[in-house]
């Protein structure tokens, strides 16, 4: 099948490669010039655990293909898929549809034969109604069906997500346009339940999923401060909760808060479609204001921690939002720094993949080390901000030789308090007293 996506984002990149893979020609469709030439070039244009290989295997194979023509590839493609970004208002926090909307437009005219075109964008509840009436209104003579085809990929296990999808939603209101997602995803026949729903009810499935996630973090979060003064172990009480079926094991671990290309915007996005709709979601709205005090909440741990401190100095180890990728949208790890610079704090930074990224939202702000030890020069503190895997290998006795004050605020739980405490150190981790 041959498949035109339009971006080369996250999402973007990491379906194209996935569906290149499973044997589709898949041609990446992006404005800007210089991506798409280092593309073409053989280079990725973010980290992504695993994406890299496939990406260069693929595109060696013939069967990833870039461009800036939106003519060349929608003209020849069975499938087009819209992948770009819905960033939320800066003053509404609904989803911007602007990138949506212009692509929908754009591509109308180039339209061939009978085609589907599916968003795998995060979009509102009725979206592809919109999708479909701006390509009518370009296009009358059009042969088309909209689909929602949302992405269920965590950032960092985004490959392996794609090749071990929990379930797939197909959101169609033409068996027609139904049939050509099963061809597309044909591979998985057999291997994965399949889920053919209205496509309203499946650009609402991708909020619901990801909003109750973003609760259950902030569930396990308030649990863990719980923890913290009633001197009891979350980990144990994690373990306990998780083992029940209806509760399940994952997104129970504490930390500094939900971060990332996702959660924040579209809890955002699904407290305003309530509002909209005259519905009051309290769940969600209080997971959105309990996420943005947890961070506030861990900024004002690393005060107290240097209180009296003459020009103090933090060491931060991790900068993306989470292991496995060099996302920093919206990370709490970027968020919490901001709030120390405000008092005057010196910030010392390392991340194993993250760090130009996160350059370009702090700049000259902090100084960022070329590897974790460089990093605890003198410091008075260590935040551990990211549950990278390389944090776990830290020689405490190198370490304890490097920083000023042997202090460590573990936010992650990475380290083992025991064995830090061994070295010496003050440690204090997540849920625990």
């Amino acid at each position: 099948m041959n498949v035109a996506i339009i971006g080369t984002g996250y999402v973007g990149l990491s379906t194209g490669a996935g569906l290149a893979e499973l044997g589709h020609i898949v041609t990446c469709i992006d404005r800007e010039f210089d991506k798409i030439q280092k593309l073409k070039a053989g280079h990725t244009t973010f980290y992504e655990r695993g994406l890299e290989e496939l990406f260069y295997k693929n595109k060696q194979a013939g069967r990833l293909l870039f461009t800036t023509s939106m003519k060349e590839a929608v003209s020849q493609a069975d499938l087009v898929i819209i992948a770009v970004g819905t960033p939320p208002h800066p003053v509404t926090k609904e989803a911007d549809l602007k990138y949506i909307h212009a692509a929908a437009t754009e591509l109308a005219e180039f339209l061939r034969g009978y085609t589907v075109v599916a968003t795998k964008s995060t979009v509102p509840v009725g979206t592809g109604d919109d999708i479909e009436i701006l390509i009518r209104k370009k296009n009358p003579q059009a042969d088309f069906d909209v689909v929602s085809l949302p992405e269920f990929l965590r950032e960092g296990f985004a490959v392996y997500d794609f090749f071990h999808p929990d379930r797939i939603i197909v959101g169609s209101n033409t068996q027609r346009a139904a049939d050509v997602i099963t061809q597309l995803y044909g591979y998985f026949s057999g291997k994965t339940k399949f889920f053919y729903v209205k496509r309203r009810s499946a650009e609402m499935i991708k909020y619901a999923a990801n909003s109750f996630l973003a609760m259950k973090i902030h569930y396990i979060n308030e649990l863990a401060n719980f923890c913290e003064k009633a001197d009891v172990d979350i980990f144990e009480v994690a373990e306990g909760m998780g083992a029940d079926s209806r509760i399940g094991d994952k997104f129970l671990q504490p930390g500094p808060g939900y971060g990332g290309s996702c959660f924040p915007k579209d809890t955002l996005a699904m407290a305003y479609m309530a509002r909209q709709n005259g519905v009051e979601l309290s769940l969600i709205n209080a997971a959105i204001k309990g996420n943005a005090a947890r961070k506030k909440e861990m900024a004002e741990r690393v005060l107290a921690a240097v209180k009296g401190i003459d020009s103090p100095k933090a060491a931060v180890f991790g900068l993306a939002f989470k292991a496995g990728t060099d996302d920093c949208r919206e990370s709490p790890a970027i968020d919490i720094i901001f709030e120390l610079l405000e008092h005057k704090i010196d910030i010392c930074a390392y991340d194993p993949k993250a760090m130009n990224t996160a350059f370009g939202l702090l700049g000259n702000k902090i100084s960022l080390a070329d590897d974790m030890y460089a990093a605890l020069d003198g410091a008075d503190v260590l935040l551990v901000l990211t549950e990278w895997q390389e944090f776990k290998t830290l020689d405490f006795t190198e370490a304890a030789g490097k920083m000023r004050r042997k202090v460590i605020l573990d936010f992650r739980n990475v380290f083992s308090g025991e064995k830090a405490r061994q070295h010496g150190f003050s440690y204090q981790g997540i849920g625990r007293k």
